[in-house]
């Protein structure tokens, strides 16, 4: 009989929540670790990507502890402010109904980073630590005695415990028979990079508009990403269309404060949806990032949550082989459960919450909405508030999020 290849950790998806994790694992356990990582996507440089984030301070603080902050800062633009209108898109003005600048300590908002260059750096930086790369699905597992068999292709290995990051239709997950809870917004997202006459300054901009949220993330150069919300048939519609037309469609939203634009990728529309699993762990089994939870886009939180599941789990899984415990027991996977599920149901909850309020075209909510808007912009201390709880520096932080070392 075959025998399995031996490793402390196996991760299902090279996606940037596993290779963070992977990374974090490496770095803190080594020698004597072993971290595998299995994904097909391994067998090429990261692919092509239009899609960005906003890296949050507690997520920049988490990459300065794994010493690659340095390499992704130089794709990275800071955000200095933040403005927020809510109109009709035949309204001739949008005015800004709420502004967030940046900390008193003078720190940036966020970060505003392509996926693309995070996921290479993240690869290289991983290759460097050890982590075993294979380039396989990790297509089915089995449990067997004190350890978890992992079918990759035509390998077999065994490990302590098993993470899913194999995204929001995870395969794993529903070997696992665990399921989700899930809402289908009927929207998708629109995401393509455009290039501008002027400067954007660093300025962050979200419309509410009745389709959805129209968002204005800066990039390096003169160029931003942009983040388009419509319903399904309206954006096959409108990724569809000629050049010309799209760029017609696209000037009603983005506007001419910067200038002439053009488009510089091909628009790509991606669906929506809210998905909580039911639970995050199985027996030697964790879920991680959207494996675990797909939060709408509004808030540009998903890609931080899924970084804070790798801070916790490789903390949960660190100090659980210090102390000389086995990674995947019922105690340390409890512990990761518990850290994150709260989480990720309240931002879930909360993203949901402004979708619904923001996406429709009634005069009564957008009344309701604006004069909430209003109180903020008068309060300091809740958009300081607000601010925290976006820059992820509130509750119980990973020590990876606080810029410590495991």
């Amino acid at each position: 009989m075959r025998q399995p290849q031996q490793a402390e950790v196996v991760i299902a998806g090279a996606g940037i929540a596993g290779l963070t994790l992977a990374l974090s694992l490496a770095g803190a356990l080594k020698p004597g670790f072993a971290v595998t990582l299995c994904d097909p996507a391994l067998a090429a440089p990261p692919a092509a990507d239009d899609r960005v984030s906003a890296i949050t301070a507690s997520v920049r603080r988490m990459l300065e502890a794994l010493k690659v902050w340095p390499e992704i800062a130089a794709d990275a633009q800071a955000v200095h402010r933040m403005e927020i209108t809510d109109s009709k898109l035949a309204d001739m003005v949008r005015p800004s109904f709420l502004e967030f600048g940046e900390a008193e300590d003078g720190a940036p908002l966020a970060h505003i980073v392509e996926h693309q260059a995070l996921a290479r750096v993240l690869r290289a930086a991983a290759e460097r630590e050890g982590v075993n790369f294979l380039a396989k699905p990790a297509a089915g597992f089995s449990q067997a005695d004190e350890t978890i068999e992992v079918q990759a292709g035509d390998d077999l290995l065994a490990a302590k415990l098993l993470v899913a990051a194999d995204g929001a239709r995870s395969q794993l997950r529903a070997c696992a028979k665990i399921q989700t809870v899930t809402t289908d917004y009927k929207q998708m997202g629109i995401v393509a990079t455009i290039g501008h006459e002027r400067d954007h300054d660093g300025v962050a901009v979200q419309h509410f508009l009745p389709a959805g949220t129209f968002a204005i993330l800066p990039l390096t150069g003169k160029r931003s990403s942009i983040v388009w919300v419509e319903s399904p048939e309206e954006a096959q519609r409108i990724v569809a269309l000629p050049p010309a037309a799209f760029h017609e469609e696209l000037l009603r939203r983005f506007g001419r404060k910067l200038g002439e634009i053009e488009v510089l990728s091909k628009a790509r529309a991606y669906p929506l949806m809210l998905s909580i699993a039911r639970s995050f762990i199985g027996e030697r089994l964790a879920l991680l990032g959207d494996a675990a939870h797909v939060v709408h886009p509004l808030a540009g939180q998903g890609l931080n949550l899924g970084l804070r599941d790798a801070a916790a789990l490789a903390e949960c899984i660190t100090d659980a082989v210090r102390a000389g415990l086995d990674p995947g027991s019922p105690d340390v996977l409890t512990r990761y459960e518990r850290w994150r599920r709260t989480d990720a149901v309240m931002l879930a909850g909360t993203t949901d919450g402004l979708n619904r309020l923001f996406s429709n075209d009634s005069d009564a909510l957008k009344l309701v909405r604006d004069v909430g808007l209003g109180i903020v912009a008068r309060l300091p201390k809740l958009q300081q508030f607000f601010a925290a709880e976006a820059a992820g520096t509130k509750g119980d932080v990973p020590r990876l999020m606080r810029g410590e070392v495991l």
